[in-house]
């Protein structure tokens, strides 16, 4: 079998590590993986896990972009894969376009995967004309239905997202010497439980929700240290500022770590108490959640969107109804106090995901093609 995945660019993102997610598994069963972008600092990665990478520029959100119609219908023509698979709107415009002229008769099948609770409009209908449409989470599949249902050819297909538990497992044995290097950087992590909030820093993101949480516990006695995880985008820099004002006005500078942008998650996870995701507005997926379960880490998010799919397979107790600030302290103390392992179920796993999803390659192959010019 032959795939080629077509997004933006390979860079940092959801959407680019499942897209390597998917290479990576289609190289290991045999299958020949092309991934088609403007390029990105993970192309190297994706060719040395056996996939081939083919630039060219489809990421721009213009007219222009429809001079990449006609290039992209010959390279298809000539690589003759069985399955295109887009993730993003630019290039499934794009791709739709090229395909839909070519013969239905031996055109490779079009699927794409809703990362996202789009627009609703004409621009992001696009994700779901293909052929099937992947839904990351019920709360993306809920939303396709009521969003999109005219544009549907069939109702999506829930495919979780998975996390690499090769990558992250309790078994997966630390760095030498982290927790003492970490503890050298901050020291006011040093004799303290730790918890842990990751996330990009956002206003919907919780941070000024876990600033309270932590002020309240400093009241109450809690030898506890929270810990925010994550980095500002550049034009929102004046976020960060607030958020350290915020800090300072709670009086609690000495009991809030900012850690900035982190490469070894997993080794903050390992030595947390408890993780959060206090996200208010519904997430399609909450990967966070996951990687925190498989390295058998209590989470505490609130009850919306996808991350509470994840929170109520693997951690139900962790659930706590949206924007509820006194629930969100008495479950922490509750957890602290009564600590409880949690489990990642095997739908959340990227094993899972990619037999899932190559299940669904398979079963578009053998299905009689469209026998109409538009889908």
């Amino acid at each position: 079998m032959k795939v080629i995945q077509l997004l933006p660019a390979l860079n940092a993102g959801g959407v680019e590590r499942g897209t390597l997610d998917m290479a990576r598994a289609l190289v290991q069963q045999g299958h020949e993986s092309i991934v088609i972008s403007s390029g990105g600092r993970l192309v190297e990665q994706l060719e040395m896990e056996g996939s081939r990478h083919i630039t060219l520029p489809i990421h721009k959100k213009s007219l222009s972009s429809l001079l990449q119609v006609r290039p992209l219908r010959q390279r298809i023509r000539e690589l003759q894969p069985d399955i295109l698979h887009v993730r993003s709107r630019v290039p499934a415009w794009i791709t739709y376009l090229a395909w839909k002229k070519l013969d239905p008769a031996t055109r490779p099948r079009l699927v794409s995967t809703a990362h996202g609770l789009y627009s609703v409009n004409r621009y992001s209908a696009i994700m779901a004309r293909t052929e099937q449409v992947i839904a990351i989470s019920d709360c993306v599949k809920d939303y396709l239905l009521t969003s999109y249902p005219q544009d549907l050819c069939a109702a999506p297909e829930v495919i979780f997202r998975g996390v690499d538990t090769r990558e992250f497992s309790p078994q997966v044995p630390a760095p030498a010497g982290w927790l003492e290097n970490t503890l050298g950087e901050f020291p006011e992590l040093r004799d303290r439980r730790w918890l842990l909030l990751p996330a990009r820093l956002s206003r919907w993101k919780g941070q000024e929700a876990f600033i309270a949480l932590i002020a309240e516990l400093a009241r109450q006695g809690e030898e506890v240290q929270g810990i925010i995880l994550g980095e500002a985008e550049k034009n929102k820099q004046h976020y960060a500022e607030e958020l350290h004002a915020l800090v300072a006005k709670h009086g609690i500078a000495g009991r809030i770590t900012f850690t900035g942008h982190r490469s070894d998650i997993r080794e903050w996870y390992r030595h947390a108490a408890l993780v959060y995701n206090l996200s208010q507005k519904p997430e399609p997926f909450g990967r966070t959640v996951i990687e925190a379960l498989a390295m058998q880490v209590p989470v505490i998010g609130y009850n919306v969107g996808g991350p509470a799919e994840s929170l109520r397979a693997g951690f139900p107790q962790g659930l706590i109804e949206n924007g509820d600030r006194q629930q969100l302290v008495s479950k922490t103390r509750e957890l602290l106090h009564t600590p409880a392992t949690p489990h990642l179920p095997a739908a959340f796993t990227l094993q899972h995901q990619a037999q899932q999803t190559l299940a669904l390659y398979q079963r578009l192959i053998a299905r009689k093609p469209n026998s109409g010019t538009d889908v």
